[in-house]
């Protein structure tokens, strides 16, 4: 994975949610128990967390950077990155679009032996960039599971993602409904719905 990726994922995306930007965006998103607002926010400050991890010039490989981050109430996603609601849905995707940005650019920028912190695993440019794919592959899945508009992704990219950060999801399956059950929102044929699961972010497990 590399920043092309991202930022055609990204783009893709406001694309996307641009088109229904008059739908109800205070509802649960999915399954889950944040908004559609409140998952894009979380999309955007994942985006900009993990250019964040991989930007210093020597990262930290134990912890997080430790940015602040604050919760608008108890039930929503922990975020440094927010919206001001005074600019509605378009300032949102700005600021979806813009985080999407921070990662592609830092992706390209970084040298091959950079490592960085994630809880999934010490991780270099790619992983990091698959880890940005994945948070919006499926969040937007979640928001379509809501909001009316159809998002299929190209499944050369969920093949990718699924070969950098769930090697051992099942085979036999078509990309995109594979990763969808190896993040915990589909069932598969012989395979249940999981009700956890985590990647495998660290270079080694990507067979590096």
């Amino acid at each position: 994975m590399d920043s092309g990726d991202v930022r055609t994922v990204v783009t893709q995306a406001v694309v996307a949610l641009r088109e229904v930007a008059g739908q109800d965006w205070q509802a649960p998103a999915g399954d889950l128990d944040w908004s559609c607002w409140e998952t894009v926010e979380h999309v955007a400050d994942d985006l900009f967390a993990y250019a964040g991890q991989l930007a210093a010039e020597e990262p930290p490989t134990d912890r997080y950077v430790p940015f602040g981050y604050r919760r608008s109430r108890p039930a929503a996603p922990a975020l440094t990155v927010y919206v001001d609601p005074e600019h509605g849905v378009d300032g949102l995707l700005q600021v979806l679009d813009a985080a999407g940005g921070l990662l592609a650019a830092v992706v390209r920028s970084s040298p091959a032996s950079r490592r960085a912190f994630h809880p999934y695993g010490i991780s270099d440019a790619s992983g990091f960039a698959a880890m940005g794919v994945v948070e919006v592959l499926v969040h937007l899945h979640d928001l379509a599971r809501t909001m009316t508009f159809r998002w299929t992704p190209e499944a050369d990219v969920c093949a990718r993602v699924l070969r950098r950060l769930f090697p051992d999801a099942p085979s036999g399956f078509e990309p995109w409904p594979a990763l969808l059950w190896a993040t915990g929102r589909t069932e598969l044929p012989g395979h249940p719905r999981q009700t956890s699961w985590r990647w495998q972010g660290d270079v080694l497990s990507a067979g590096r």
